[in-house]
């Protein structure tokens, strides 16, 4: 792109989206970028409706485990063995919900929110110490995934402060590409 269409355009006047439309994974004036880039948005069209298939499938998961423990003896009550993995069959319904969302809002808009983001990783961490039989567990793992929670919570302060600045909002997530 050359500096007479820069300054043709009225969005190059920010030097901020100015960066972005540089950025070579925003699209090209190379026909085969833009092939590629077509590819990829069909694959991701192909990811979103698998994803369909998978959160149908956790959901009749989830049923079947409720009904597994509630039909055996004693019928009707659940141990909290039996609580937990319903569950963890629940919040992977709900992960599978919260990626699909990731992937409908892509292809909206060609920019990946980092915070829709962040609450899919923090209800995958949630799940995971749910469904954590703390007594099988290395102090080292447990360690571990204390510093993954804490790593998780220190970004998703920086994503609530970036949002309080009220920054624009081609600027609250990572723009892949800028035409459509």
């Amino acid at each position: 792109m050359n500096d007479n269409t820069r300054q043709e355009n009225p969005e190059s006047k920010s030097p901020r989206l100015h960066e972005f439309r540089d950025c070579h994974l925003l699209g090209s004036d190379d026909p085969h970028i833009d092939f590629a880039h077509r590819i990829i948005r069909y694959a991701v069209k192909v990811l979103a409706f698998l994803m369909v298939f998978v959160i149908l499938w956790g959901i009749l998961d989830v049923i079947w485990v409720l009904y597994t423990k509630l039909s055996t003896p004693p019928y009707f009550l659940l141990n909290i063995n039996d609580i937990l993995a319903t569950f963890g069959a629940f919040m992977a319904v709900l992960i599978a919900i919260e990626i699909f969302a990731n992937i409908v809002m892509y292809l909206e808009s060609d920019i990946i929110h980092v915070r829709l983001v962040l609450d899919t990783a923090v209800m995958a961490a949630a799940r995971k110490v749910i469904v954590l039989d703390f007594k099988q567990l290395d102090p080292l793992e447990i360690l571990g995934l204390g510093v993954v929670l804490a790593a998780l919570g220190v970004c998703y302060l920086f994503v609530a402060k970036g949002r309080t600045k009220k920054k624009p909002e081609s600027m609250v997530g990572l723009r892949v590409r800028s035409d459509s």
